[in-house]
């Protein structure tokens, strides 16, 4: 029975250039941004605890509907994307 032909394989190298770590002088974030994430996520939390706690009393938040969970949660998402910008 012939034997098969081996190809030979080249080696896969990495190019040491690109691998070459990039130093980012990026400091901590500021108070400032750091405040206005977790304001963020609280006025969320807030949001919804009030829709629950005192809808019947507030005309407007009541004519809204199901459309408070997407107004709190919103704002709750809106302060979990800062966090992904947070150092």
């Amino acid at each position: 029975m012939p034997k098969s032909k081996v190809r030979k394989k080249t080696d896969y190298t990495i190019n040491p250039a690109n691998r070459t770590p990039v130093k980012v002088k990026v400091g901590p974030s500021s108070t400032l941004y750091v405040s206005v994430m977790l304001g963020f996520m609280l006025l969320g939390l807030a949001w919804l605890i009030v829709y629950y706690l005192a809808a019947d009393q507030i005309t407007w938040m009541n004519d809204l509907g199901a459309y408070n969970f997407l107004v709190g949660f919103g704002f709750m998402v809106v302060g979990l994307i800062m966090t992904m910008r947070w150092r």
